[in-house]
């Protein structure tokens, strides 16, 4: 008979005291990323954070530990704040970082919340810069691009601007309609009484103008309806019309907002669970890249990417005193006031524009108005029959953001009789064609810059660069949803996310 052996088993004595315990530093590994957040946030200075402390009253956790804290927290994917306060108990690495301080969750959350707001992008600023001087990265180019993050707001409680216009139209019309009863009843009393207009401008013009025909009807024999409806006129229109006043300082330009967080703008959301591209509340984050460390950040309450590039890379300008000499970014940021911003910040442009694309196939649509051939000594354009299109006249557009565009129209000196005009055009009569002289030299000039070495160097990086910090952001750290409330709130959380970012790269 064969002896079975004998089971062996590493020793086990959890209650077993340890004559010398070891320290917090011997556990915690020498390349782990919390030793370079410690290292990295020791280092900058943090005088702009130490203003907002007054003195006198209880002492204050020293702010260089809350940086250090949340830092860390948000390089390890905790966003909340009560655990972090768990964290600051549990976690050796959080515990060795605190030197074992414990600062409770409303700390934590007020330092976030407050003392960091309008100062944490100072702190990032100088992260960056720390970065550069090391040569882990440079401001020579960059890479943009932006994504939609959910705000911490109720997604069905909203208001719409055009509801309220639609809803002002419609007081409107109906104190139009009750002016012309009361004519009707008792012309004698508002004779030369008439408004010029019945817009609602403002809640005393509404009030004066229902009191003057409540008076005009006054002792009168009206319909039972009216009369009802002028009761409810007088009680409720003029608080309305308040109430709209103010929606309409909180929209500030914008098309809604959410009633739970005023500052976010309902926005369509491609990550959507419902996969059908849901409106909710959000906000609109720029980030500017190079070698995937994320160099600049912005955040937007307009949801179309086209009106956000100006103001990033202004705001980019304040805070390193310095911009990139390339830009690099895709065809939503493709226009002519963009084009003109970056010229006039001298950076060189490799932004597409809209059928940048198509005019890089080999077949092209030559009937498209772009593909006309253009002889400047003459100012004509030439369709594809040869027929030249003259010039009849110019005007000027003013976008939504009040940008004035220069449009040219030119029209065909006949195309009576021509074998193509089935497929050119189908307008009536001759062809016309409006054409921006400006963006089309604009267009000429990037499309040169994009289909050059360094511009197909460009495109190549620009997907695998930028996006790919947003799916850092969203699908390895988790963070698709502010926690806090309020743009300045929300700024400090993207800063956070930005500064935990940069240095857990900078630790790989």
């Amino acid at each position: 008979m064969s002896s079975k052996s004998k089971v062996v088993f590493k020793n086990y004595t959890p209650n077993q005291i340890l004559f010398l315990p070891p320290s917090l530093e011997e556990l915690i590994e020498a390349h782990h990323p919390v030793r370079i957040v410690n290292q990295v946030i020791d280092s900058i200075n943090i005088d702009p954070l130490l203003k907002k402390y007054k003195s006198g009253g209880t002492s204050s956790y020293h702010p260089r530990l809350m940086l250090k804290v949340l830092v860390y927290a948000y390089l390890s994917n905790v966003y909340s704040s009560r655990k972090m306060e768990s964290a600051l108990k549990e976690n050796i690495h959080f515990m060795w970082l605190a030197g074992m301080s414990k600062p409770d969750h409303n700390t934590i959350n007020r330092f976030r919340s407050e003392r960091l707001k309008e100062v944490l992008k100072e702190v990032f600023a100088q992260v960056v810069k720390m970065l550069t001087e090391s040569g882990h990265v440079s401001l020579q180019e960059v890479y943009t691009d932006g994504t939609k993050i959910e705000a911490n707001a109720n997604r069905y409680t909203f208001v719409w601007g055009n509801s309220i216009k639609s809803n002002k139209q419609k007081i409107e019309n109906q104190l139009e309609e009750l002016w012309s009863y009361a004519e009707t009843i008792s012309k004698e009393e508002l004779q030369d009484q008439t408004p010029t207009t019945f817009a609602p401008v403002d809640s005393k013009t509404v009030k004066e103008t229902i009191d003057k025909i409540d008076h005009a009807l006054e002792g009168k024999k009206i319909d039972k309806k009216v009369r009802q409806k002028l009761t409810y006129a007088k009680k409720n229109w003029p608080a309305t019309i308040d109430k709209y006043k103010e929606q309409e300082k909180i929209l500030n330009g914008r098309n809604s907002y959410s009633k739970t967080d005023t500052d976010a703008t309902f926005m369509r959301m491609k990550e959507d669970h419902m996969r059908n591209g849901q409106l909710k509340p959000a906000y609109n984050l720029q980030i500017s890249t190079k070698d995937q460390f994320i160099l600049h950040y912005s955040l937007h309450q307009s949801p179309t990417d086209t009106t956000t590039l100006k103001p990033h890379y202004t705001d980019f300008k304040n805070l390193h005193q310095t911009l990139p000499q390339a830009a690099v970014a895709d065809a939503g940021y493709g226009s002519d006031e963009n084009y003109q911003a970056l010229e006039e910040l001298h950076i060189e442009a490799y932004v597409k524009y809209n059928y940048f694309d198509k005019d890089c196939r080999s077949k092209k649509d030559e009937f498209n108005a772009s593909n006309f051939e253009y002889k400047k000594s003459k100012d004509e354009f030439y369709c594809p029959a040869g027929q030249a299109l003259t010039f009849i006249g110019a005007g000027e557009k003013t976008t939504l953001r009040g940008f004035k565009q220069k449009v040219s129209c030119y029209k065909s000196i006949s195309c009576k009789g021509c074998f193509l005009k089935d497929l050119c055009h189908n307008q009536n009569g001759d062809r016309v064609i409006q054409v921006n002289h400006r963006l089309r030299k604009y267009k000429e000039k990037v499309k040169k810059n994009l289909l050059s070495e360094q511009g197909i160097i460009y495109r190549k990086q620009r997907p695998a660069d930028v996006e790919t910090v947003f799916g850092q952001i969203k699908s390895n750290k988790g963070f698709r949803r502010f926690n806090l409330r309020g743009i300045k709130k929300v700024e400090v959380e993207t800063g956070l996310l930005a500064i935990a970012h940069n240095l857990q790269k900078l630790a790989a």
